[in-house]
């Protein structure tokens, strides 16, 4: 597998310093898939209410009223983020219930972070009002 180095200059100085990480191409495609994926309002919003469900799932009709769109349209949506592997669905009577793939959502964003180097542990991203926290295992 082919690895890149990725480096980064010292805004105060100017000098480059030294290669912070080696990041693997394919881990760079992945995460460029999901994040075009996720840049579709309604997929990301999908994503967050799946996220913040009390139960840790949603049934499509739950998600259509939610989002304010029909059926199909949904239904699309999901099919994408389940075909990427973001999220799973489980079959009940009529109702398809849908949650977030945790664990590999994870793995994803810690190849992200990892790039950077190695992550300590309780470290915290922070994203204006959104903070991300590893704390390892």
């Amino acid at each position: 597998m082919a690895r890149k180095s990725v480096k980064r200059s010292n805004e105060s100085n100017g000098a480059a310093t030294a290669a912070v990480s080696d990041v693997s191409d394919q881990s760079v495609r992945d995460l460029s898939r999901v994040f075009k994926l996720l840049s579709d309002e309604t997929r990301l919003r999908i994503l967050f209410y799946l996220a913040l469900s009390p139960k840790s799932e949603l049934h499509v009709t739950d998600l259509c009223r939610r989002l304010g769109q029909s059926q199909p349209a949904v239904s699309h949506h999901l099919a994408l983020l389940r075909v990427s592997g973001l999220i799973e669905s489980r079959r009940e009577g009529k109702h398809n219930f849908y949650c977030v793939r945790t664990e590999h959502f994870g793995e994803l964003m810690m190849s992200l972070f990892s790039a950077a180097g190695e992550i300590p542990r309780n470290k915290k991203y922070r994203f204006h009002d959104f903070i991300l926290t590893y704390t390892g295992e």
